[in-house]
C-alpha cells in the first residue's frame, strides 16, 4: 500500500508548492505520549518561566514575520501586508498572556465560615486544537498562548492546505525553548481527530471551523465528557443608520467585507442600511469595492488575492448564481480575473430574498449583500433571522440606537462605529450556530483549567 501524500497548492497559480506525508498511527501515538509526559513537568513551571519563553516566541515572530507571512500567502492566498499584520498580531497575543496570565489565574478568595476558602486555577493536560486555514497563524496562537501559559500543553491539527505554516508554528515554540512535547503539530487528516479526542491522555478540544465539523467534534467530546470550545461560522450584520459618519461607515464596510479576500468568520456579510442613507451608502460602497486591486497577493499594492481552494471558489460562484436567480440584483461590475488559480472578483448584491444563499447562508468570499430598511427595529429583526451569531456592527451617533443594538442583536459581540475584530484583551466567541465558549482575555485562559474549590478550616 502506497504512503498517502498531502500536496499544498498555490491558489494564485494552481501550482503544487510542497508535499507532506501524514503521520503514521504509531507516530501519532508517540506524539500524544510526548505531550502527556511534557505536561507532567510543564504544569509545575512558574509563571515567570512560562512568561520568559512566551516573550521569546513573540521575539521570533517579530523577527521572522516576513518569511512566515510569505508562506501563508503562497499556501492560502491572502494579501502579503495582511499576512505580515497577522504574524505581528500573534506576537501581540503572546506578549499579552506572558504579561497577564498570572493575574488572570490568580487565586480567587471567597469569604465563607472556613478559615480560608478560594478558587485555584489548575491546568488539565494536553489540549487538541483543530484549526482552519483562513488565518493560519492567528487562529493557532490565540489558542496556544493562553493554553501554554495556563500550564497545559498543545496538540495542533491544522488544515491540510497550510501544513507549511503549521510546521513554522511548531518551530517558533521549539526555538523559543519550550520543552519537547509542549506544543506539537500533528500532520493528520480529519479522520484521525475522533481517535485523538477519545484518547484518555487528551483532556480537552477546541475547534475553529465549519458547523458540521463543530458538531462532529462536540458530539465526540460530549460522549467522552471532555470540555470543548467551538468558534464556527458567521454571517455578521452591519447596520448603517442616518446619523452615521458615512465616510467611516463605507470605509469600514469595505475593509470588513474584503479582508483576507472575504474569507473571515467575523467579516460583515449582510448590510442593512436605513432608507434615508441607502443610496448614498451603496453608491460609495460599490465605487470602493470596484476600485479594489485584484492580483498577485505577494505584491504590496494588492487588495484582493485568490480564494484558498478551487472548491471554495466554486461554492461561492454557485451561491452567487443561486442568489441572483432567486431575485437579487448585482449592483456592481465585477473585475475581470485570471482563469488560472482560484480567483473571484469582489461584488455587491442587493435585496436578496429570504431562501437564497445571500440571505440565509455564509458567503465565504468577497461578496456583499445589502438591503434597504426603514428602521433599526427592522434591521435588527432581519439580522437576527440568521442561524449565526458571531459578531455585529452598527454605525450611528444615537445613544438610544446604540443601546437597542447592544441589547437586541443576537451575537457574541457588537462593535459600534468600528470594525468587528478579535483583541487579546476582549473575550471572543459566538452564540447560536456560531459556537460556544470564549477565547482571549481572561475567559480564554480559563476555558481549559480546573477551577478547583479549596476550603481550609
Amino acid at each position: 500500500m502506497s504512503t498517502p501524500v498531502v500536496t499544498s497548492i498555490n491558489p494564485a497559480t494552481g501550482d503544487v508548492l510542497q508535499s507532506f506525508t501524514p503521520l503514521a498511527s504509531a507516530n501519532l501515538d508517540a506524539a500524544i505520549e510526548r505531550a502527556d509526559d511534557s505536561f507532567r513537568t510543564w504544569r509545575l513551571t512558574s509563571f515567570t518561566e512560562r512568561s520568559r519563553l512566551m516573550h521569546k516566541a513573540a521575539d521570533i515572530l517579530e523577527n521572522r514575520k516576513d518569511a512566515y507571512a510569505r508562506t501563508m500567502v503562497l499556501e492560502m492566498g491572502k494579501p502579503l501586508r495582511e499576512a505580515v499584520a497577522e504574524v505581528e498580531k500573534c506576537a501581540l497575543v503572546c506578549r499579552h498572556y506572558a504579561e497577564h496570565a498570572e493575574a488572570y489565574l490568580a487565586d480567587e478568595p471567597i469569604k465563607t465560615e472556613a478559615k480560608r476558602s478560594y478558587v485555584r486555577h489548575l491546568p488539565v493536560g494536553p489540549v487538541l486544537a483543530v484549526m482552519p486555514w483562513n488565518f493560519p497563524f492567528w487562529q493557532v496562537f490565540r489558542f496556544a498562548a493562553p493554553t501554554l501559559m495556563a500550564g497545559n500543553v498543545g496538540l495542533l491539527k491544522h488544515a491540510s492546505n497550510v501544513w507549511g505554516s503549521a510546521m513554522n508554528i511548531e518551530a517558533v515554540f521549539r526555538e523559543a525553548g519550550f520543552p519537547d512535547g509542549c506544543f506539537q503539530t500533528l500532520l493528520i487528516g480529519s479522520k484521525a481527530v475522533e481517535g485523538i479526542i477519545r484518547d484518555p491522555r487528551v483532556k480537552a478540544v477546541t475547534l475553529t471551523g465549519s458547523g458540521p465539523a463543530g458538531r462532529a467534534v462536540a458530539s465526540v467530546a460530549s460522549e467522552e465528557l471532555k470540555p470543548s470550545l467551538l468558534e464556527l461560522g458567521g454571517s455578521d450584520a452591519f447596520i448603517v443608520m442616518p446619523s452615521a459618519d458615512m465616510d467611516k461607515a463605507v470605509d469600514t464596510a469595505v475593509k470588513s467585507r474584503t479582508r483576507n479576500n472575504g474569507q473571515s468568520c467575523i467579516a460583515a456579510k449582510r448590510f442593512f442600511v436605513h432608507a434615508d442613507v441607502y443610496d448614498a451608502f451603496t453608491e460609495a460602497f460599490v465605487a470602493k469595492i470596484q476600485a479594489l486591486r485584484v492580483g498577485d497577493p505577494l505584491l504590496e499594492e494588492t487588495d484582493i488575492g485568490p480564494l484558498a481552494t478551487e472548491a471554495i471558489r466554486d461554492e461561492l460562484a454557485e451561491q452567487v448564481a443561486a442568489t441572483l436567480k432567486g431575485g437579487a440584483k448585482r449592483i456592481s461590475t465585477p473585475a475581470r480575473v485570471d482563469d488560472k488559480g482560484w480567483w473571484f472578483a469582489p461584488q455587491v448584491l442587493a435585496e436578496a430574498p429570504d431562501g437564497t444563499p445571500g440571505a440565509d447562508a455564509e458567503m465565504f468570499g468577497p461578496v456583499a449583500n445589502v438591503w434597504r430598511v426603514k428602521s433599526l427595529s427592522e434591521a435588527i429583526s432581519r439580522a437576527n433571522r440568521s442561524d449565526y451569531g458571531l459578531g455585529s456592527a452598527i454605525f450611528t451617533q444615537d445613544e438610544g440606537e446604540i443601546e437597542q443594538a447592544v441589547r437586541d442583536l443576537e451575537a457574541g459581540s457588537t462593535f459600534v462605529n468600528a470594525l468587528v475584530a478579535s483583541d487579546p484583551r476582549l473575550p471572543f466567541g459566538g452564540v447560536k450556530q456560531s459556537g460556544y465558549g470564549r477565547e482571549l482575555a481572561a475567559d480564554g485562559i480559563k476555558s481549559f483549567v480546573n477551577r478547583k474549590t479549596v476550603s481550609i478550616s
